[in-house]
């Protein structure tokens, strides 16, 4: 099953087209994205067969598939060529950070760029569909509600001002959490642990990996995040990035006006960003 969201409605997506929640179960679901992961098992049944019932509009998203999380975690040198690239030992606990919430837009936006080192980095984004709390990484996947394409854009200047490394502030400009194109529940795919993913600037490819290569796939990540606090319905888990960064390369390159990113995750779709000035 494939969600979106269209002017913050819940919307299955049926093909080329969206069916909308709310007005598909005649109520029974309201709109907000949010309140329907609250109530993601019985969606689930609900929505079984039903990507194929009825049109109701071209697809065309414009908002990410969880538009208003009440927790965004992020996780940070998750891929072992990632953290070499920085000069990084392989971690052997998380690095969590967060991606403050007016960061997140959707798929297909403009980058306002607030300064002269924004960098991209390319991430799976996993999507909570029930309470964990103490949940066993065997366990985790069944509290998924789908994966996502995220990119992590990184004012590195300010990431790194301050007595200490400013991730969050850094990394949580206006557009600095695009989301999107779809939710994509994890039994669509063969293995929902190996996914190609990669980056684009320009058409290069800049980052190309597959998330097999997390030193902490995302059942850990549930594991080890829910043993500390709850992850509730409708939160983001940003997962990491692979090698390719544009702060780790000689000399380092960062994003400019003009410039095009596309991220892409198989099986889920892509992202589009197109660099403007402030």
């Amino acid at each position: 099953m494939r969600t979106t969201t269209r002017s913050g409605r819940m919307c299955l997506v049926a093909g080329e087209s969206v069916i909308d929640v709310e007005r598909a179960s005649a109520g029974r679901f309201p709109a907000d994205p949010l309140k329907v992961f609250e109530d993601w098992d019985a969606f689930r049944s609900w929505a079984a067969g039903r990507e194929e019932s009825g049109r109701e509009a071209p697809a065309g998203p414009d908002g990410g598939p969880s538009p208003t999380p009440r927790q965004v975690f992020a996780i940070g040198l998750n891929y072992r060529d990632h953290a070499e690239e920085a000069g990084l030992a392989a971690p052997d606990s998380l690095a969590v950070f967060t991606k403050f919430a007016t960061s997140l837009t959707g798929p297909d936006t403009r980058l306002t760029l607030p300064g002269d080192c924004v960098d991209w980095e390319a991430e799976l984004v996993v999507v909570m569909g029930r309470r964990a709390e103490h949940v066993a990484a065997d366990d985790a996947w069944s509290h998924v509600a789908g994966l996502s394409v995220g990119q992590d854009y990184s004012e590195r200047a300010v990431q790194a001002a301050g007595p200490a490394p400013q991730f969050s502030l850094g990394k949580s400009f206006p557009g600095f959490a695009p989301t999107g194109p779809v939710l994509v529940t994890p039994d669509e795919f063969a293995d929902p642990d190996d996914l190609a993913i990669e980056c684009l600037v320009n058409g290069e490819s800049v980052q190309k990996s597959r998330t097999s290569s997390m030193i902490f796939p995302v059942p850990e990540l549930i594991a080890r995040l829910s043993a500390v606090c709850p992850l509730l319905p409708g939160d983001l888990i940003f997962t990491g990035t692979p090698a390719g960064v544009g702060h780790a390369r000689t000399p380092r390159r960062y994003l400019s006006p003009g410039d095009e990113v596309v991220t892409r995750i198989e099986g889920i779709g892509q992202l589009r960003q197109i660099c403007v000035a402030s």
